[in-house]
């Protein structure tokens, strides 16, 4: 059982423990980046990525799922903030709290940044599903103060470095 992000036809499959991996090195990044409303939205969807909480093999999402503005700046700053939260991933950003080594990690950045970069937002259909992103009001605002990190608080005692590795199965 895995979990598949996805864009069209082209899909990043990865198993359990591939996609707790790769929501990790994402939201350590997206922290670090997150300034405007957007962004905390995406934050919160990578949260909602959560398979203690959501089941595993039971997230996942498509790019044509996200809400990427009304307008073509919309639009476009928001592909670019998913591009550089991903190019700031793929340096190892903080790494080194992971507690453990994620050796397929980059792998699957460069493949989800590829299909980011080849997306185009501008041409994606209005979600149907307005469950599936986090709407205006849903962004990611807590944030774990330990690690300085956004988390799903209140619904998890703390972010995805308070869990480690060995609060997984």
């Amino acid at each position: 059982m895995g979990n598949a992000f996805g864009a069209g036809e082209r899909r990043l499959y990865l198993s359990n423990g591939g996609t707790d991996v790769f929501v990790d090195v994402l939201v350590l990044a997206v922290s670090a980046l997150a300034e405007e409303p957007w962004d905390l939205r995406f934050a919160a969807l990578l949260t909602w990525q959560d398979q203690d909480l959501m089941g595993r093999g039971n997230v996942g999402f498509d790019l044509e799922e996200i809400d990427w503005g009304a307008t073509g700046r919309e639009r476009a700053g928001a592909k670019d903030f998913v591009l550089r939260a991903t190019a700031l991933a793929l340096r190892r950003h903080r790494w080194d709290e992971l507690g453990y080594d994620p050796p397929f990690a980059e792998g699957c950045l460069r493949e989800f940044a590829a299909m980011v970069a080849s997306f185009d937002p501008h041409r994606a259909p209005a979600p149907a599903d307005e469950d599936r992103f986090p709407g205006p009001g849903e962004g990611a605002v807590a944030s774990c103060v330990r690690h300085r990190l956004l988390s799903r608080l209140p619904y998890r005692d703390g972010c995805v470095l308070c869990a480690g590795p060995d609060g997984r199965d």
